[in-house]
């Protein structure tokens, strides 16, 4: 007769049992007898191995329940034998021979929210317990009725590999001996009204490539030997504020493919990446986000695996190179994060124990309609706890330079593209959500103090305050902004034929009263050339020698304004199509002398960027800028001072945005001395018209613009120039 009792039985069978572990394995029966027990559904019999004797389990259900009562009271070493119905045999050491391994601590600080390394407890990590090697799995699902790990190991079947629940924290864990590196595994979930969800780790660390979405066992430990040293030591002591940033921002999956249109790897991009980088002058890169994602129209925007580099490029070592690569080149390496919403898909975190877990319950609070996408709920500790260690697992693991969190606009407003009754105000009656700032907010100050010598930057397309101000004085703690109005407008600008930009010179000049009041990032991104928004090129208006002359004009007016730059891919080699996400760049364009002559000169802009700091070092405050004149509306002319911390470096920048060359053009400078036309875009060898300026220009004693000295010019058409001061 069975010891268990019929419910008992059922429960085992049919995978309902909370903690298995009270009725698997060897346990106490009672004073003068053990009881062992084992769930193996593709044997017909069962066997416990020990070093002396081998014991025929009873099987006391069809469903492959096996025990075997067993006298005496002291536990020992011992392995299991199952022969299948073919008669195939296979050994392994009990699952439910092994206490708990994630300790009370961890838990504690997980139900708290500051495990900052949760990912070293939960997900899969191969490890070698009582001599014996395995994996432990453990996964946080609160809710759920039942959790087992299931994969090709165990046949996928839930019934195999239950796992124990531990205490109230919510987080389930087995360690199952004999599974290795490279199996498949997901976990299912029976939800308390009985469904059954089959959900990939949130925690995997790498994925079978889409459209599967198993989650793979590795270790990523180790698998790298790192050789930025240098860099990374580097990094610690830079101020970043002070020194010349430009980014380029590049979609791994569209950059360049091969014949067939297929994915270049993580290193073929590394190998071809750098070189290009380095070639143009560029300090960083800024990779779309390279999470594992299943759609390839999403641009990776829609992340199902956070802790894992898409498989579509190569494993996790492989984009461990191609960090490395870019940090032995002296090139900084940031990439896109999302931790402002989710996609739905059933496979992912979504409702992922069969209640709305990561997310909030209400839509109100939980779902972002515009993007058909689930939000956070940052005022869960165990959810702010996924976000905040999953950020420092990329600076940590990838050695990442910095995160660009995406959308910070829609996590601080709870309003954020709603209507009237479609949000829920805070506890105070406002629009802020007060729980997604104090996560920001948390972040910054964690990622900084782990992490010295990285940036956060965030894409805040609002007027929300002190974005870059100090944590510890109000503000958000990002390093930096994305300066979205200097942008908007700047492009709106440049739009308009140059007849009537007269009337919009305020476009141009706008951006300056509040240039200094954040950090801010001039982005030209990846979102302004697509969905009928027209590249660059296109952008600009007149025949295609003024396009591209405006499109010059343009970079040298952005890299004279205040603030870092970025600039995504495709800008180099005047991009005529909009991006195209499945496919390539067109680089053929190359060939063609306006094309071959555009990235010529935006080398030679981002060089002279690099080499002059006054075009960098005063970034932040009005001590780097000084107007000359931007009043002249009537020729559509502005000019201003660019200066260093030494106030004798400083370079003068003059634009003329028409199509018309202005002879004998004074502007009034602010010191006596020469100055030096370092840049023209209107040069020959950037396919300009030629129109120059002697190699040097002696300042007068004329009065202009308010100054007591002033320089004369020739404008070229469509045109921005840059002069160095220089003592004479």
């Amino acid at each position: 007769m069975p010891i268990l009792t019929d419910d008992e039985i059922k429960m085992l069978i049919n995978a309902e049992c909370h903690d298995p572990f009270i009725y698997l394995g060897l346990r106490k029966l009672d004073e003068k007898n053990l009881i062992v027990r084992t769930i193996q559904p593709f044997a017909k019999e069962a066997y416990l191995i020990t070093q002396d004797k081998k014991i025929k389990l009873d099987k006391i259900h069809p469903s492959g329940l096996f025990e075997k009562k067993i006298e005496g009271t002291e536990f020992f070493e011992y392995e299991f034998e199952y022969v299948a119905q073919d008669g195939h045999k296979w050994r392994t050491v009990d699952p439910y021979s092994f206490l708990p391994v994630i300790s009370e601590y961890d838990r504690y600080l997980f139900n708290e929210g500051n495990h900052y390394k949760i990912y070293e407890k939960l997900g899969a990590h191969p490890m070698k317990i009582k001599g014996v090697n395995g994996v432990l799995f453990a996964t946080w699902a609160p809710n759920a009725k039942r959790v087992s790990v299931v994969g090709n190991f165990n046949n996928w079947d839930g019934r195999v590999h239950q796992m124990r629940v531990l205490g109230v924290s919510g987080i389930w864990e087995i360690f199952i001996p004999n599974v290795v590196e490279g199996d498949l595994y997901k976990f299912e979930i029976k939800t308390q009204n009985g469904e059954i969800l089959l959900k990939t780790d949130p925690y995997g660390t790498y994925f079978e490539v889409r459209p599967n979405t198993a989650a793979i066992v590795y270790d990523v430990d180790d698998k790298h030997k790192w050789q930025d040293e240098e860099w990374m030591e580097k990094r610690e002591g830079i101020n970043w504020f002070e020194e010349p940033i430009s980014v380029y921002e590049v979609h791994l999956g569209s950059w360049a493919r091969k014949d067939g249109n297929e994915f270049l790897s993580y290193r073929e991009l590394a190998d071809k990446l750098v070189k290009h980088v380095k070639e143009h002058n560029f300090t960083h890169i800024e990779l779309l986000p390279i999470a594992e994602h299943p759609l390839d129209i999403s641009w990776g925007y829609q992340v199902t695996g956070y802790f894992a580099p898409t498989s579509r490029f190569g494993k996790p070592e492989d984009f461990m190179y191609f960090v490395d690569v870019m940090h032995q080149n002296n090139i900084g390496v940031f990439i896109d994060w999302v931790p402002g919403h989710f996609p739905k898909d059933s496979f992912a975190l979504g409702r992922f124990d069969g209640t709305a877990l990561y997310e909030h319950f209400d839509p109100r609070l939980g779902e972002h309609k515009d993007w058909g996408t689930y939000i956070f709920n940052y005022g869960r500790y165990e959810v702010k706890n996924f976000l905040l260690s999953n950020a420092l697992f990329w600076l940590e693991k990838y050695h990442i330079d910095g995160l660009r969190v995406d959308a910070v606009a829609s996590m601080v407003y709870l309003d954020y593209s709603r209507k009237d009754g479609e949000w829920i105000p805070n506890k105070y009656g406002g629009r802020e959500n007060l729980e997604a700032i104090d996560f920001l907010k948390q972040l910054n100050t964690v990622a900084y103090q782990y992490f010295p010598g990285i940036l956060t930057i965030a894409e805040e397309s609002t007027a929300f305050p002190g974005v870059t101000k100090p944590v510890h004085l109000g503000g958000l703690g990002f390093s930096f902004k994305w300066n979205m109005g200097w942008m908007n407008d700047t492009l709106r600008y440049f739009s308009k034929d140059p007849i009537f930009r007269k009337y919009h010179q305020n476009d141009l000049t706008f951006s300056l009263l509040y240039a200094f009041s954040e950090n801010f990032i001039l982005s030209i991104s990846h979102d302004e050339v697509v969905y009928g928004k027209r590249s660059l090129l296109e952008k600009m208006p007149g025949d295609d020698w003024q396009k591209f002359a405006n499109l010059r004009l343009f970079y040298s007016y952005m890299y004279a304004h205040p603030g870092k730059k970025l600039l995504f891919m495709g800008a180099e080699i005047a991009q005529r199509k909009e991006w195209d996400c499945l496919h390539s760049l067109d680089w053929h364009l190359l060939q063609y002398e306006p094309h071959e002559k555009t990235s010529v000169f935006l080398k030679d802009l981002n060089k002279i960027y690099k080499k002059y700091k006054s075009l960098f070092e005063v970034d932040h405050s009005y001590d780097g800028f000084e107007w000359i004149d931007f009043n002249d509306t009537e020729n559509s002319v502005i000019s201003f001072v660019r200066k260093s911390k030494n106030q004798e470096e400083l370079i003068v920048c003059i634009f003329n945005f028409t199509p018309v060359p202005r002879e004998n053009y004074r502007i009034g400078v602010p010191k006596k001395g020469v100055y030096q036309e370092i840049l023209n875009s209107d040069w020959k060898e950037y396919y300009g018209s030629g129109i120059d300026n002697p190699k040097e220009v002696y300042s007068q004693d004329v009065p202009m613009h308010g100054r007591e000295q002033s320089i004369i010019l020739t404008l070229p058409p469509l045109a921005g120039m840059y002069f160095k001061y220089i003592i004479k």
